[in-house]
């Protein structure tokens, strides 16, 4: 059965507190997604958000950022003794820093109030959770700078074990309260959207930050100095989005150990997110077949070199401990075809996204097992994109929309219902795109850091709740509605 669903981060959502949660407005909004007939929800990394507040520069592999815990939900739990005033309701961007300077003294209170049981002992004596609350309590002692700034026993404490952590142990213990409140809240709202009908399509970013738990409690994962320091960097060569490349500042893995690892870390890390979500999109997939090697001297991605990397032997590895883990794979880019066929080797759907790929000879690669794009995180919304091109080839755009039966007057609407009407089994539309929305809402663009980055929230659930008759209409006329 052909599906269809949405790109929403969580943090875009409506919320009563100025940046999107596992609240009632997430279970508000799959509501409004089972009443269209969409199926699939796929959200951004839900990880703590890193440099920038990019979610693909995080500070964990595992661990989820506080800001998506409902307050509102906290205080049914009567674990606040009373309900947070409303905060930036309206707002249709994210200040990152005045919403976790509002939430934080209720965070603290739930804590408070917290009564721990087995349940929480079970899971607070995970690795990753006190490998990862003993690094958030270090960072935020020191003024959350990177860990490489940090004083050489608290650096160096996954290998030494120099610090006695006595003294620590409450702020220890309330960072290992918040991932616990996250995951049961995060459980809760992926059993509702399951119970509805709707799959969850997490994403995983193929490198992790430098300023991270990963690579502070597990160095020989990571081609880096003796002091930490990588010694070389991730990104991409010039490509259609930036001039010089993009220099993301990522360490590379140390593949040769990682091999003789079995791949645990990537293992671990897959299976968790397995765990999490319904499906898993992998990000920068290309450089599981051949990556980017920037020198850490290099000021800009220009300079660098292509490295095979052991994606067959890691699948391998992989699918015999999960055999039934469904990925997409972000295989955008200029490749080369040997990643196709690393791709299509172990079944992997492949995504096209049609700004990439709209021409007058229709949509290539018009394949069944694929994901089709309007757009990514890191596109203009389609409106704002095709205003951005000159009338004559607007024009022209329009007349290979009415050449293939597209002409509702609405250029938006008919991108959308070219890409519904492709052969993908799968098609997935930005919520700024059913929304018909500009430059506004665009999420990211490559290559740039900070604001407006990342920011983009819809202020009101009513603006999807207007075109989900809309939306319903177009998947019945495609074909994309499970009776």
């Amino acid at each position: 059965m052909k599906k269809a669903g949405i790109l929403m981060p969580v943090a875009s959502l409506p919320d009563r507190h100025g940046c999107g949660s596992f609240g009632k407005e997430a279970y508000r909004f799959i509501d409004r997604m089972k009443e269209a007939g969409l199926t699939i929800w796929q959200i951004l990394p839900l990880n703590p958000l890193g440099y920038g507040n990019s979610p693909y520069q995080p500070y964990s592999s595992y661990a989820m950022d506080d800001i998506y815990l409902s307050l509102d939900i906290l205080y049914e739990r009567g674990l606040l003794s009373r309900r947070a005033p409303s905060y930036r309701r309206r707002s249709k961007q994210i200040d990152y820093d005045a919403v976790r300077r509002f939430r934080d003294p209720y965070l603290h209170e739930a804590y408070r109030n917290f009564r721990a049981d087995m349940n929480y002992a079970a899971f607070s004596y995970q690795s990753w959770v006190r490998s990862y609350a003993i690094f958030m309590t270090f960072k935020k002692k020191n003024g959350m700078k990177c860990w490489l700034e940090w004083p050489e026993d608290e650096k160096n404490q996954p290998q030494e074990n120099g610090v006695d952590l006595k003294a620590y142990e409450d702020e220890i213990l309330y960072e290992a309260f918040l991932q616990y409140m996250l995951y049961l809240q995060w459980k809760d709202l992926k059993q509702y959207a399951n119970d509805a009908g709707i799959l969850i399509m997490g994403d995983i970013p193929f490198y992790v930050g430098i300023d991270s738990a990963d690579v502070w409690a597990d160095r020989s994962s990571f081609l880096l100095e003796s002091d930490g320091r990588p010694s070389f960097i991730a990104g991409v060569p010039p490509d259609y989005f930036a001039k010089y490349g993009q220099r993301w500042g990522n360490p590379i893995y140390d593949w040769d150990y990682l091999q003789k690892t079995d791949f645990r870390f990537w293992l671990e890390r897959l299976a968790y997110t397995d765990k999490m979500f319904d499906i898993t999109r992998v990000d920068h997939f290309r450089a599981f077949d051949t990556y980017w090697k920037i020198p850490s001297s290099c000021p800009t991605a220009v300079e660098g070199e292509w490295i095979e990397a052991p994606g067959y032997a890691l699948f391998d590895v992989l699918f015999d401990k999960m055999p039934d883990m469904e990925i997409v794979a972000e295989d955008l880019g200029d490749l080369r075809y040997e990643v196709h066929v690393l791709r299509d080797h172990y079944n992997f759907r492949g995504m096209r996204v049609i700004q990439f790929s709209f021409d007058s000879s229709g949509m290539p690669e018009d394949r069944e097992h694929l994901s089709v794009y309007t757009g990514t995180h890191d596109n203009d919304p389609i409106f704002s994109w095709y205003r951005g091109f000159k009338p004559a080839v607007q024009r022209q755009m329009r007349h290979c929309l009415k050449r293939m039966g597209y002409d509702s007057g609405s250029f938006v609407h008919d991108v959308i219902r070219y890409s519904l009407h492709s052969a993908a089994d799968m098609v997935i539309i930005p919520m700024a795109d059913w929304l018909h929305k500009g430059h506004e809402a665009r999420l990211n663009t490559p290559g740039t850091v900070g604001a407006p980055n990342w920011m983009w929230r819809m202020s009101e659930s009513g603006e999807f709740a207007s075109v989900c008759g809309d939306i319903r209409r177009d998947l019945e006329e495609a074909g994309r509605i499970e009776e």
